[in-house]
């Protein structure tokens, strides 16, 4: 019996390492500019940012495609993760100006889009 149970206990160890990689949310990288993403999200809102800039890339080093305004109704695509940070850009078209672009969630009244777009 003693002898099951070691064998069994550094499988066991293995898994319980593991699962916690398994279930969190994988760090992301910046989408370099102009990269942009499908729309995965499905969702639009009105009245969500006050002059964001619409970005290239999720980085404020890559150019502004225009601005988003609280009167605008910004259609969602996803979002990404910058590294390890909690940091979070969504990546969108305006509706009222036809733009694409990356906003940072926290410019976004409603904290930005909830599907995560794989990078």
């Amino acid at each position: 019996m003693k002898r099951r149970i070691a064998a069994v206990v550094p499988a066991l160890a293995a898994v319980a390492m593991a699962v916690p990689l398994a279930l969190s949310t994988p760090a992301g990288a910046a989408a370099s500019c102009g990269r942009t993403a499908s729309d995965t999200d499905g969702s639009a809102w009105d009245r969500t940012a006050n002059g964001a800039n619409e970005r290239s890339g999720s980085s404020t080093g890559c150019a502004s495609n225009g601005l988003a305004y609280n009167t605008h109704r910004l259609d969602y695509h996803c979002y990404t993760r910058i590294g390890d940070t909690s940091e979070t850009w969504t990546y969108l078209r305006n509706d009222n100006t036809g733009k694409y672009g990356w906003v940072r969630d926290d410019l976004l009244s409603d904290g930005g889009s909830v599907e995560y777009c794989g990078f």
